[in-house]
């Protein structure tokens, strides 16, 4: 018995022991694995926070403040498929690369406004504040330059960016199958157009200066004080900052480039498109793509001018009239003109924009004459879009329209019936007349009286059909479709009760042929009883 405990108890520790290790094994298994998932999340994207107990290690932001978090592992640190891990790496590659666009269009377009304002700052202030080729003269154009290198930096990550989630979005491991020709001159395009800046301010030589300052020295010495007086009368801009004598070709590559410096802002419908609701929102990219519709900027213009017509439209004409005025002044202050002011600038192109043109000012160069020309044609675009605008805002719509003719037709129901009975009335007139054997003036004046009241009855008549066929075009499909399915659901509701009618009468019809054999087989007993009780009388009456 003692050596029998002594197994018992020796076989229970063996037991014990095994399980012990068993589980040590299992926790080091976990404890392992779960720390190469922390380590690979952690890898892939250092920024978030990883949960320990479930190891989550993917949080998706769906509008902004509410967070879903998709685990990267199942149940107690279970490992996932490699199909589902490499899905959920793209996922997310996807959306940082998209949150990385978007902030790379909005710094580019910050870069790129920076740069228009210090082009129109030294275009304001050379003349004025400080002469060409002073410090400050240097700084501003240095500044220009630079924000145009960092803009082009900008650029070019911005397309590596989106060539990375090209690669992601078609599952490709070669960048190069992205690179296209018509992405590749789109870039190039791109680059070219921000790379355009005034650079003609470096080339300025102080030997030049001297030699314009002379000149105008000896020219105010020699000139009558009238003709002084009436130059000065005449200047009504402040000059350009390149706008000597010897630099005529320089000058005029500077005010093409410094126009040309307003293309940046093409930048603007990209930075509104990745920070719009609608690219945003993952329910309206979904049935976009199930309708197989393309989000570009010009699905979010139609949606703009859809839902908010009158202030998109009239953003575009202030922010054009504003720019196309200063790019007019730019223009003419090369002659000297009274377009080169700014009030002036701005009645010249409202009044070429609205397609009055008064005569009264005129542009004096080519660079003017093209300014104003560009905005003519823009001015007609504009005016065919407020026009729309305007007939879409004042159109009744479907319920106003219904009101509108259904009260005319009542009213034009009522003028028929009183036409009617004006011809009634004109006939029994004119027969009256005849009887009565009137004057033949009065006999032919009731005969005018009649053609004219059968004339407004069939006026009337013509009219009130024409109001019928064009309420009759306004047919809303819809509504139609729910009528025809109430009356196709009257229609089952009404076939469900005659079959039910029908399956009544059989029951009946059945209960009744039972109870017809029933009382047959009544009958035919009853008959046969009658039968069996009448022999034996008669068998007995013949002994008697």
């Amino acid at each position: 018995m003692p050596s029998r405990n002594r197994r018992e108890s020796a076989t229970e520790g063996q037991e014990e022991d095994e399980a012990t290790e068993e589980d040590d094994r299992r926790d080091s298994t976990d404890s392992r694995f779960g720390r190469a998932m922390e380590m690979t999340d952690s890898n892939l994207c250092p920024d978030s926070k990883v949960d320990e107990r479930n190891c989550d290690g993917l949080i998706k932001r769906n509008g902004g403040d509410t967070e879903i978090t998709v685990p990267l592992t199942y149940g107690h640190c279970k490992k996932v498929s490699p199909i589902e891990g490499e899905n959920l790496y793209r996922l997310r590659n996807r959306k940082f690369l998209l949150e990385e666009k978007k902030r790379l269009g909005a710094w580019a377009l910050a870069t790129a406004v920076f740069g228009i304002t210090l082009m129109i700052l030294h275009n304001e202030l050379c003349p004025v504040v400080y002469q060409r080729g002073s410090v400050y003269a240097l700084t501003i154009s240095s500044a220009i330059s630079i924000s145009t290198g960092c803009l082009l930096v900008l650029i070019i990550v911005f397309h590596y960016k989106d060539v990375r989630l090209f690669v992601i979005d078609h599952n490709q491991l070669d960048w190069r199958i992205a690179m296209t020709r018509p992405r590749v001159l789109g870039i190039s395009l791109e680059l070219l157009v921000c790379a355009i800046h005034p650079v003609v301010t470096y080339w300025w030589s102080p030997e030049e200066e001297e030699e314009q300052e002379e000149e105008h020295v000896v020219v105010g010495a020699s000139s009558p004080p009238q003709l002084l007086l009436d130059r000065a009368h005449a200047n009504f801009s402040a000059p350009l900052c390149l706008s000597t004598r010897n630099f005529g070709p320089l000058r005029d590559l500077e005010i093409l480039l410094t126009a040309m410096m307003f293309l940046r802002l093409y930048l603007v419908h990209r930075t509104i498109l990745l920070h719009s609701k609608v690219l945003l929102n993952a329910s309206y990219r979904t049935i976009g793509s199930l309708n197989k519709i393309n989000f570009s900027f010009r699905f979010l213009l139609k949606v703009l001018m859809n839902k908010y017509p009158a202030r998109t439209l009239l953003a575009f004409i202030l922010i054009f009239w504003i720019l196309a005025s200063w790019t007019l002044t730019l223009c003419e202050r090369q002659v000297q003109e009274k377009t080169g002011n700014m009030d002036m600038a701005l009645w010249l192109t409202a009044i070429t924009f609205l397609t009055v043109g008064y005569g009264d000012v005129s542009p004096e160069t080519r660079c003017g004459r093209v300014v104003c020309l560009f905005t003519g044609l823009m001015g007609v675009a504009s005016t065919a879009m407020m026009v729309a605008v305007m007939t879409r805002k004042l159109a009744l719509n479907k319920g106003e329209k219904h009101v509108h003719f259904f009260m005319t037709d009542i009213q034009i129901s009522k003028r028929v019936r009183h036409a009617a009975a004006n011809v009634l009335r004109e006939c029994w007139l004119l027969h009256r007349t005849d009887v009565s054997k009137c004057s033949s003036g009065q006999h032919r004046y009731r005969q005018r009286c009649l053609l004219e009241a059968i004339r407004v009855f069939r006026y009337l008549r013509i009219k009130q059909r024409r109001l019928r066929d064009h309420a009759s075009e306004m047919v809303d499909l819809q509504k139609m479709q729910m009528i025809m399915l109430d009356m196709s659901a009257n229609w089952n509701n009404s076939n469900l009760q005659l079959e039910q009618r029908i399956l009544s009468m059989e029951h009946k019809l059945e209960d009744l042929t039972h109870s017809l054999q029933q009382t047959s087989q009544l009958l035919t007993q009853v008959v046969g009883r009658q039968s069996l009780e009448r022999r034996p009388s008669h068998l007995s009456a013949p002994h008697r």
